[in-house]
């Protein structure tokens, strides 16, 4: 019997176990921003942090470095999952910076935008035959641990979002196919949605809110704003 130790864990549970430490479970990935007064002092923050994770960061922590923040995900690379030890990273991290008198926050500017990720998901009949043009069109690869025909996409520099394929029962030539999905933090989810509504947005649907909303443009043009509730 699997022991509690490698039970898969819930994405509640893993939302719970670290929010309070300044981190938001977004996508399958712990990520935070750390404050700093330099391009310098985020380059010395990230090679502390490397250093007191040792080995293990090579596997587990990616960085975005600017002047003024250092931007710090946690996630098991190689499966593209989270695990506890993830979690202890990630509450380690937070730690270390608090030695340092700084703070882990999901919040990274003025206007207090909390961290997110975008994809891009594309509608098809046949996504096993449209798959290999995009993959290869982006220069893009597999997701780690998944090799599937129906698999997303993602850039192996990290500097572009994901693909994902969303199958169609249909064809469906008078709406659009291809839209964002902006993951956000599922506490900053409805601010995102009421800011999108006021800059003449449209409520396409919020059948399966909290999960996702559906907003259109003032032409029709889709994204949805995406959270991990609702989906365990």
């Amino acid at each position: 019997m699997t022991g509690e130790s490698e039970r898969e864990l819930s994405r509640r549970e893993l939302s719970d176990a670290v929010s309070a430490a300044g981190w938001r479970y977004v996508l399958a990935v712990f990520i935070t921003t750390v404050r700093v007064e330099s391009l310098a002092r985020a380059t010395a923050l990230a090679a502390q942090i490397c250093d007191a994770i040792g080995p293990e960061a090579d596997e587990h922590l990616r960085f975005d470095l600017r002047p003024d923040r250092l931007g710090v995900a946690v996630q098991t690379q190689r499966s593209a999952r989270l695990t506890r030890r993830d979690i202890d990273i990630a509450r380690r991290i937070s730690d270390l910076v608090a030695l340092e008198g700084l703070m882990t926050n999901p919040h990274v500017d003025a206007e207090e935008r909390s961290v997110q990720l975008v994809e891009i998901a594309i509608d098809a009949l046949d996504i096993p035959k449209i798959r290999p043009f995009w993959k290869a069109v982006m220069g893009y690869g597999d997701e780690a641990d998944r090799t599937g025909p129906e698999d997303a996409l993602i850039d192996p520099q990290w500097q572009s979002p994901a693909i994902w394929f969303q199958q169609m029962d249909a064809p469906r030539p008078q709406r659009n196919r291809i839209h964002f999905d902006i993951s956000v933090p599922h506490d900053e989810a409805e601010r995102r949605v009421a800011a999108a509504l006021a800059a003449g947005g449209t409520l396409l649907s919020d059948r399966s809110a909290p999960a996702f909303w559906v907003l259109g443009d003032a032409e029709g043009n889709e994204a949805c704003v995406t959270t991990w509730q609702g989906r365990d």
